[in-house]
């Protein structure tokens, strides 16, 4: 631990700290919480360009997984019922007693982490997942490593490792707008913003947003979102197909602009899906958000990948290494 060692702002539950970290360079100035390896703050050459909680106690209160770290498995999980190995597993449901949604009532992104690296340019935060926590078999040991790796880049590697065969499913869930006052508060929609998603397919869900079980091409629907496309007022909540595969290094999953910003977005990853979700249910957060004042893309694997043979396998065995990188790059451009 160098001498940035992260300051407490607040207190969990339990009475430990919440601690806070930040890393500046390359145009980009980063503020990192314990709690959820929450991204608090991203700005830009000093616009902010994330939704971010000035109360550090709203992240584990109230906050829609903002900034956090989400597993053990994000997205959702059908009736929250898994089978692995012929065992069945039992989740909690906590999207309205139906779905298991982002690891449950207490996931990832309301844990507290622990800083065990921290300098200038980069940090490791670390959780240990114990075994049978929200009903998930095998203990889990996590860490995630945010680090500006060159101009306006913030990069994230999430590592897994298990001795039990477990499931995981590990993703960032900040709230992007480009658009936001200085203060970041209040956030303006994010209808006239433009993006651009390299898939040929997406997963169509039913009524409780569950995959089922298609893969659908999107030429000749909405979603086809190949060219950049005005989000307006669709309600887009869905996983992009990218292939069925983890690749070794990220490739651009997705990119955003917006009418009066001069700032462009890609996204890269090395998950094989990317969730698009414009921010329709941020008012039921209770934390003064209007609907699709933010957005998130979100690289995962297949949502409900257990209960669906044809997707890709979202299991992790003891002697294996779960890998997921996230890069965002910020670039200037020419004013919309």
């Amino acid at each position: 631990m160098s001498d940035r060692a992260p300051v407490p702002v607040g207190t969990m539950p339990d009475g430990s700290p919440i601690l806070e970290a930040r890393l500046e360079g390359d145009g980009l100035s980063v503020a990192i919480l314990s709690v959820g390896a929450v991204i608090r703050r991203l700005d830009f050459h000093g616009h902010p360009m994330v939704l971010g909680r000035d109360d550090p106690h709203d992240y584990v209160d109230k906050t829609p997984q903002c900034g956090a770290i989400v597993g053990r498995f994000a997205n959702r999980i059908a009736g929250g019922r898994f089978a692995l190995d012929g065992t069945a597993y039992a989740l909690a449901r906590n999207e309205g007693g139906r779905n298991h949604l982002h690891g449950g009532a207490t996931g990832f992104s309301r844990r507290n982490w622990t800083f065990t690296e921290v300098d200038a340019r980069s940090l490791t935060l670390a959780y240990r997942s114990a075994d049978g926590e929200e009903g998930y078999p095998g203990a889990l040991d996590v860490t995630c490593t945010y680090a500006i790796t060159g101009p306006g880049t913030l990069r994230a590697t999430l590592v897994a490792t298990t001795d039990r065969p477990t499931i995981v499913n590990l993703t960032n869930h900040t709230y992007f707008n480009l658009l936001l006052p200085p203060e970041g508060f209040p956030a303006p929609v994010v209808d006239d913003h433009v993006i651009e998603i390299p898939a040929e397919a997406y997963l169509p869900v039913d009524d409780g947003q569950i995959p089922t079980g298609a893969i659908a091409p999107v030429a000749g629907t909405r979603f086809d979102l190949r060219r950049p496309t005005r989000i307006g007022t669709q309600a887009f909540d869905h996983a992009f197909v990218l292939g069925r595969e983890t690749v070794a290094e990220p490739r651009p999953v997705g990119r955003i602009t917006a009418a009066g910003s001069d700032v462009a977005l890609t996204v890269l990853a090395t998950a094989p899906a990317v969730q698009f979700y414009d921010g329709t249910n941020l008012p039921k957060a209770g934390l003064g958000y209007d609907a699709r004042t933010a957005l998130c893309l979100e690289p995962e694997a297949f949502p409900d990948a257990p209960n669906h043979p044809g997707f890709p396998s979202a299991t992790l065995r003891p002697g294996e290494t779960y890998r997921q990188i996230i890069a965002y790059r910020f670039t200037k451009e020419d004013a919309r």
